[in-house]
């Protein structure tokens, strides 16, 4: 039986070592050598015309995407456990059961790889005549964060839309980041890159697209200025939105009506909302 008077609890030792410390303070006694933290190790550049994807779901959704070309994995036991990959020697391409700091020195410590990460080469993006007979699609207007694209990316698959189309220049490249960020969603849709937005939106306008331009202080509301029975939903990067050119050139400007403070969203969350509404539209 444990005694009352002497065990400490947690917050007995939290207390006792703030009275310390001020005793220490009040004796002029030296304060303790500050650490500081680590710094984040920055991880190994992949070879030559490959990219590094890690994260459960990303590889899980690149082993099962036939288009996919993987040449080296580096995975923990149990992450090949929740991965099901069974005898790992009999995948067809190189494959190491190793440690997760093994993985950490080539990811960078600060990756969240899951105890896997694999080398594959880059999926190639698609010219806007593949888009086919999708009636919904994600425009991008030079938003530059891989992160905010991969999240984009993820909502966009979650309601189906049938391509993501981004500018050649001023958007990321495909890396571990941006398909961490996606959850597996890079495996499962088009991604279309053009040259120039303004010619493409035109292009989509010939193919029977509504382009709607997500603005802040667009004078419409989103869900009022759907029409038809395709939509184009065109995001631009946080800070300066989208840019004048496409704004002249969309269908329509329009925004998310929000009762609160705080009126305008991330370039991600704002994609998850207009997708659910067009979604929702296109249904009707």
């Amino acid at each position: 039986m444990t005694d009352s008077k002497n065990s400490k609890t947690p917050k007995d030792s939290h207390y006792a070592n703030l009275r310390r410390a001020y005793r220490d303070q009040k004796s002029g006694a030296p304060a303790p050598a500050f650490k500081p933290r680590q710094p984040v190790a920055p991880g190994d550049p992949a070879p030559d015309g490959l990219v590094r994807l890690y994260g459960i779901h990303t590889v899980r959704a690149a082993l099962d995407n036939p288009r996919r070309k993987i040449t080296r994995m580096l995975v923990t036991r149990n992450a090949a456990e929740r991965l099901e990959l069974g005898d790992v020697a009999a995948l067809p391409f190189a494959a190491e059961i190793v440690e997760p700091r093994d993985i950490d020195r080539i990811t960078g410590s600060d990756a969240v790889h899951q105890g896997v990460v694999i080398e594959a080469r880059p999926l190639q993006p698609k010219p806007l005549e593949a888009l086919g007979d999708t009636r919904l699609v994600v425009v991008l207007d030079q938003v530059t964060d891989p992160h905010n694209v991969g999240a984009v990316m993820r909502s966009a698959v979650a309601f189906g839309a049938g391509a993501l189309i981004v500018t050649s220049r001023h958007s990321p490249t495909e890396s571990g980041v941006l398909a961490k960020s996606g959850s597996g969603a890079l495996e499962h849709i088009d991604l279309i890159e053009v040259r120039n937005l303004a010619d493409a939106l035109g292009k989509l306008h010939e193919a029977g697209f509504a382009t709607i331009g997500l603005d802040s202080e667009g004078p419409a509301e989103m869900e009022k200025s759907f029409t038809g029975q395709k939509i184009a939903l065109v995001l631009g990067a946080e800070g300066k939105g989208l840019r004048q050119k496409t704004r002249e050139t969309v269908t329509a400007l329009a925004r998310l009506d929000m009762p609160g403070a705080i009126r305008s969203l991330n370039v991600s969350n704002a994609a998850a909302v207009a997708l659910y509404a067009a979604r929702r539209f296109l249904a009707g």
